[in-house]
């Protein structure tokens, strides 16, 4: 047994989740993360629990449906894990299972190092902070975002209640990803207009250092152009069979979380404190309209955010009181 990737199952299922002896867990993995499937399995049984294991296919990309027998199960367990290689957060299959009343914790394309790394975090620090982030989003109504790379975007998100992923998952109905530590929210659809630069690391394509970073440039609240390099013709060709929903500018979205590193797993990379990201796609998990089977975050490094005009993030440094 790899005692590292226990101990940070154990904390997992333990504080994270707050699993209960007795409690229905349903750990929902695929061929590529099994290992890490395993492990929370027998962090599960270690604490008293009978889990239950299911194995499925890799999806072809994030936001894609489980099968339906996975689906049917994560509406009937009390608490569901998905260290899944493509992401579970956007989709029916994680909505309906919290209005069923499931905690939800979705790890997508988790790496050994991130879980052991991230997972021993002071996730009471990392939750205060990411409340405090949450508040001052939704009290605000127009985000600008600049950044030394050429990122030049505004955001209006006035109405929009922001989300904290405090990585605490307690209560029923709750979700998040496991490692966490952002406070995001879609901005106001058909709204945002400018122009964001992805120099950090992309959804489906991974670590951009050394790489011509992605230009995206944005008219009513959607992705009109997508320049680069060999990692923009990747990107589009993610969105373009999707049609023009997968081009939503979809969320918006500031890290908390202090020991999250880029790595190229998104998973990590968007929680990285002193960025931001911006995704495209599907935006139905936070209350929004746009229901398409893909959610792309791309991340901006050492960004300047403003809010109504104030700064709440000098060049990477979070200013929040």
């Amino acid at each position: 047994m790899d005692k590292e990737l226990m101990k940070a199952s154990l904390i997992a299922l333990k504080d994270c989740l707050k699993l209960q002896k007795g409690e229905s867990l349903l750990i929902v993995t695929d061929t590529k993360l099994r290992t890490i499937g395993e492990s929370l399995r027998a962090a599960a049984i270690e604490l008293g629990n009978d889990p239950v294991l299911m194995k499925m296919e890799v999806r072809s990309r994030d936001g894609e449906e489980p099968p339906e027998s996975v689906t049917h199960a994560m509406m009937h367990s009390a608490v569901v894990i998905a260290p899944t290689a493509r992401s579970l957060t956007h989709t029916a299959a994680r909505r309906e299972a919290c209005k069923a009343g499931a905690r939800v914790a979705t790890m997508p394309g988790i790496l050994r190092e991130t879980m052991i790394r991230c997972l021993n975090a002071d996730y009471y620090a990392i939750a205060e902070r990411t409340k405090r982030a949450t508040a001052v989003l939704t009290g605000g109504s127009v985000l600008h975002v600049t950044s030394k790379a050429g990122t030049d975007i505004t955001l209006p998100i006035r109405g929009i209640k922001a989300i904290a992923s405090t990585g605490l998952i307690h209560e029923p109905g709750s979700f998040g990803n496991l490692p966490s530590g952002e406070a995001y929210l879609m901005p106001v659809e058909g709204a945002s207009e400018g122009v964001f630069v992805v120099d950090g690391s992309m959804s489906g394509i991974g670590n951009l250092a050394g790489k011509t970073p992605i230009t995206i440039r944005v008219k009513k609240g959607a992705a009109v152009e997508i320049t680069g390099g060999a990692a923009a013709k990747k990107l589009r060709a993610k969105l373009e069979p999707l049609g023009p929903k997968a081009f939503n500018i979809a969320e918006f979205g500031i890290g908390t979380n202090d020991a999250a590193r880029i790595t190229g797993s998104i998973l990590e990379d968007e929680k990285i404190m002193g960025t931001i990201h911006i995704a495209l796609g599907n935006n139905m998990s936070m209350g929004g309209t746009v229901d398409v089977p893909v959610h792309l975050d791309g991340i901006v490094k050492s960004p300047t955010v403003e809010l109504d005009g104030k700064k709440i993030m000098d060049r990477g440094k979070l200013l929040l009181a």
